[in-house]
């Protein structure tokens, strides 16, 4: 039996053969050429026995559209995805390469202390969800402008500082707050020099607090405390004021040294009290509306934005529970006892109402005209 001789290898066919045995491991990065794109997939060239598969969803939006887009031909760096299955396909990523980039790009923002801009895409429990570079990252309220959240900051772009990246944990977390404060530094002083005290200004509701609110004067945050949001009581400013409004304010003070601005809302109109001079006097029956109870009286609107208080003492005789007397939204007949708009003080009866129906009520003295008395009779 004739034995078959094997024909020696070329050198051409060992080199060959030695670079299709190149094993390629998952998370390497390895260089490639676009060879072949349609609807579902991208084929790449990167020197194996055949050619790997880049997925349409491993691929980066700013490499499927516009300028960037990738054409065949292109080189490009990629990620394996998945080492060679049974068909011998290596499966690809562009989008983790680019992301990894994008990583690296962030922390270098926040290393060199610079602002970027994000998008918010949602709302969430703590703060709001934004993507900058196809990645998502979180404010939480305490570093957003407003302190809350709320629908209006959803498709806004927000100027913002990194405070942490950390890719291991997909972690990047971002302060409006701090970016706003170095602005406020840069422009304050030209703000606050072109301003002027009874001045009307337009300015957005940036945050809402118990004492008040702050309002965005030409980039720079005036306070508007609760007293000055309106000549009616109210119970909070969110019961009159929205994150995210435009509105017109009065300067009431401005603070040269410590670079502050007092704001008025109410002053944008005429003062009520002044308006009631003349319309109302003592001994009067007027119609009202129960606006709070208190341990020691009730406030109750006798006119748009005028407060008058009734107390305890002149709801009843004896001891009087007000809680037991008057509601609030209530609609109450009482007596005008004490006048004096320009003090800003309207004292009610309500047990004197009857009498004053019949004409029998008799007005008290007030103390100074006591004291005048007084000083007649000595």
């Amino acid at each position: 039996m004739t034995k078959t001789l094997e024909k020696p290898m070329t050198e051409f066919e060992r080199l060959l053969n030695e670079s299709f045995n190149y094993s390629f491991k998952a998370a390497e990065l390895v260089k490639g050429t676009i060879v072949k794109i349609d609807s579902k997939e991208i084929l790449v060239d990167i020197g194996a026995k055949s050619e790997a598969v880049l997925p349409l969803r491993e691929v980066a939006k700013s490499d499927l559209d516009g300028e960037t887009a990738l054409k065949e031909g292109d080189e490009r760096e990629f990620l394996i995805l998945k080492e060679e299955d049974e068909e011998g396909v290596i499966t690809l990523s562009l989008k983790r390469v680019s992301l990894a980039q994008n990583w690296e790009k962030l922390d270098q923002i926040r290393q060199n202390n610079e602002t970027i801009n994000v998008q918010v895409v949602a709302l969430v429990k703590g703060g709001v969800v934004v993507e900058v570079m196809e990645l998502r990252g979180f404010v939480p309220s305490s570093q957003l402008r407003t302190g809350t959240p709320f629908e209006g900051l959803i498709g806004t772009e927000l100027e913002v500082k990194v405070i942490e990246s950390d890719p291991k944990k997909n972690k990047l977390i971002l302060s409006q707050r701090l970016a706003l404060a170095e602005q406020r530094e840069q422009i304050v002083g030209d703000v606050i020099n072109n301003l002027e005290v009874d001045q009307e200004v337009e300015g957005q509701v940036v945050r809402i607090a118990d004492f008040g609110a702050f309002v965005d004067i030409n980039g720079v945050d005036g306070l508007l405390p609760i007293s000055e949001i309106s000549w009616q009581r109210i119970k909070h400013p969110a019961d009159v004021l929205q994150l995210g409004k435009t509105i017109k304010v009065r300067i009431l003070k401005i603070d040269n040294d410590l670079n502050r601005i007092s704001l008025s809302l109410k002053r944008m109109g005429e003062n009520p009290w002044t308006k009631i001079e003349g319309q109302f006097k003592e001994g009067q029956v007027v119609t009202g509306e129960v606006n709070k109870i208190t341990s020691f009286g009730a406030f109750i609107n006798i006119f748009p934005g005028v407060e008058a208080l009734l107390p305890a003492a002149e709801m009843g005789e004896g001891q009087v529970n007000p809680y037991n007397v008057v509601n609030v939204g209530d609609e109450i007949e009482v007596l005008i006892k004490r006048f004096t708009p320009q003090e800003h003080r309207i004292g009610l009866s309500l047990k004197d109402v009857e009498l004053a129906k019949r004409g029998e009520y008799v007005p008290e003295p007030h103390e100074d005209e006591v004291m005048e008395e007084q000083s007649v009779v000595e």
